[in-house]
């Protein structure tokens, strides 16, 4: 990521400035605000990484701006506050936010815990990214067809499907090739890993699938024969 983006939002012009100098020193991009309610316009056009929200500003104050944003967004929030504002603080630990600094603060004291809440999220976001890459490679759709590796299951229109496992394979090895037309003989070979030897078995797991799989049988949408040669999933 060429730039993490930090939205500041304070209604002390003075702190708001400084803040942000720091920030943008650090490499960071910086948005600003100067109440709740413009913090959350820029929210839900930027793409935000992190936030510093004060708690008492007009219009919209920190505590129900980040009630409002816990909603929709995951990126950490650290609240400012005063010493005097305690119980603002627990509330807003208590509805989402992640940290707070008590004013005054040194610009050292916040930037630390910008960059150590930075890195968590950003591990997080990773995270996601390896987990959504994975699901992605091992998912394989055609039309209203879906098989999952990871889950080892298979639904027809957002129905699960009850496969066993050699249907399973047959079923994973065509609908990986799309509209490839593969034979008995070589079904056999890649499901069972052994050389053909009784391929009528095959004939019999081919009709059990498109049993499960198909609406109308007699007339297939997914699985279909391609006589004296063999079995492929049509592509849709």
């Amino acid at each position: 990521m060429d730039s993490y983006h930090v939205l500041v939002v304070e209604d002390d012009k003075e702190i708001l400035e400084g803040v942000s100098i720091y920030l943008k020193n650090q490499g960071y991009t910086v948005y600003k605000a100067y109440n709740g309610l413009e913090g959350l316009e820029i929210i839900n056009k930027e793409e935000i990484h992190l936030a510093i929200v004060d708690i008492m500003m007009p219009v919209m104050n920190g505590i129900t701006m980040t009630l409002k944003l816990r909603e929709k967004y995951e990126f950490p929030v650290i609240m400012l506050t005063a010493k005097s504002e305690e119980i603002d603080k627990v509330t807003g630990l208590n509805i989402g936010a992640d940290d707070y600094v008590t004013k005054p603060f040194t610009p050292m004291e916040l930037l630390a815990r910008v960059n150590s809440h930075l890195r968590r999220y950003s591990k997080y976001l990773n995270m996601l990214k390896d987990k959504t890459e994975e699901k992605e490679e091992n998912v394989y759709i055609i039309g209203g067809l879906e098989l999952n590796e990871n889950t080892v299951q298979v639904t027809v229109d957002g129905n699960p499907v009850k496969v066993t496992p050699l249907e399973f394979k047959i079923l994973a090895l065509l609908i990986k090739n799309p509209g490839r037309v593969f034979s008995a003989e070589e079904i056999y070979e890649r499901v069972w890993n052994e050389r053909a030897v009784a391929t009528d078995t095959i004939m019999v797991h081919i009709r059990n699938i498109r049993e499960k799989i198909e609406i109308n049988t007699k007339n297939p949408k997914y699985l279909k024969v391609v006589w004296g040669v063999g079995y492929k999933i049509e592509k849709q």
